[in-house]
């Protein structure tokens, strides 16, 4: 279901970034420097652009991999129709629409695999948290709640048409893989590939499907699929949403985990439970009483229930995922945030009488549990 590795690419032609600057955009402007940005986890670069005489005083270029590697999603995916189209560009617009802060798109230079978009400064919440502490956690927190609440209620067919995350969504198949893609990387892996004992393998199948089938079968909303603190730029008032191209159809408590259970920032159980009240209040005030019913909105237990779920299910992807960009990227700097990611999953785990088997078998292969 993934994509194969492919490497990021040399860096463009600033003879033809700067010809670009002067004669697409608009409003020309020349180039005055352009200077490499750190990256995260996919094969795609970036470059803040410096310029003089436009609009706008830098530019954030992003470079693709492979003009067609967009063709096969870097994460895995489920049910999705054929890409004709950047999923970048193609899921921005429906955001754009709706009202979702989202970087503006200035230029796509198709042949060279170039977009020129808004910069949203070097920011992120996460920066933002670290920086301000317990007050800035206060004052953005609730941003990204009220966001994501746009986010779930205005993204809908009928207004996003040909938007590929309304083709594919987060389905058995799909929530499976991400399981076995753990027990891969971050067991398997992480151990020399040492076979796991034949019981606890049946352990991990039996929990895995019913925690599975219990997330795919609540009703879906548009999820972004990387909502969290590294993925949100703090802009001036704005809370800017990047890295949404991966997006698909999801329970409503899988963007909320990805932000409240973030591998970066562990915040404050009251503090959580505070944000998942603001979201369910302020889901409700828009939807009518049989969906909220059916969202389990107005069951405040069996929805935390779900979202703890859904954590542990997130969670122990993105353990394995760190683990995955580490050995097959060469890339090792999310390690450090794996013994976060996996206590999260051992606190919610020991929440659960239920779920006590499955802690019971993952605890002899996660060094961090012993």
């Amino acid at each position: 279901m993934s994509a194969n590795v492919v490497s990021p690419p040399s860096p463009p032609d600033p003879m033809l970034i700067a010809t670009t600057l002067r004669t697409r955009l608009g409003f020309p402007s020349e180039l005055t420097d352009m200077v490499s940005l750190p990256g995260d986890a996919s094969n795609r670069r970036y470059f803040r652009l410096h310029v003089k005489g436009g609009l706008a005083s830098s530019f954030i270029l992003m470079q693709l991999a492979d003009p067609e590697g967009f063709k096969a999603s870097e994460e895995a995916v489920s049910g999705a129709a054929e890409v004709s189209e950047l999923p970048f560009l193609n899921v921005l617009r429906p955001l754009a629409n709706a009202g979702v802060s989202v970087p503006t798109l200035h230029y796509f230079d198709e042949a060279a695999g170039l977009l020129y978009l808004e910069d949203f400064g070097d920011l992120t919440l996460f920066d933002a948290c670290e920086k301000g502490g317990e007050s800035a956690i206060q004052r953005l927190y609730p941003k990204a709640i009220d966001a994501l609440i746009q986010i779930h209620l205005r993204l809908q067919p009928q207004s996003a048409e040909g938007c590929i995350a309304f083709s594919r969504s987060f389905d058995v198949p799909l929530l499976i893989w991400e399981f076995e893609h753990f027990l891969e990387y971050g067991i398997l892996a992480r151990q020399d590939k040492r076979p796991l004992c034949v019981d606890h393998e049946k352990v991990f199948q039996e929990v895995f499907t019913m925690m599975v089938e219990l997330i795919a079968n609540q009703p879906k909303v548009f999820t972004h699929r990387d909502y969290h603190s590294r993925n949100l730029m703090v802009h001036g008032d704005r809370l800017g949403v990047i890295d949404f191209q991966d997006a698909l159809m999801g329970p409503a408590t899988y963007d909320l985990a990805s932000l409240l259970r973030d591998s970066y920032i562990a915040l404050d159980e009251t503090f959580i439970d505070e944000m998942i009240d603001r979201y369910i209040n302020g889901m409700c005030l828009g939807l009518d009483e049989n969906t909220q019913d059916r969202m389990l909105l107005t069951d405040r237990i069996a929805f935390r229930r779900l979202f703890d779920f859904t954590s542990i299910q997130r969670n122990l992807k993105a353990a394995g995922r760190f683990v995955y960009i580490d050995r097959v990227k060469g890339n090792p700097k999310f390690l450090a945030d794996i013994p976060r990611t996996l206590g999260y999953v051992r606190h919610n785990l020991e929440t659960y009488p239920e779920l006590e088997p499955l802690r019971v078998a993952l605890t002899p292969y996660v060094l961090e549990w012993q």
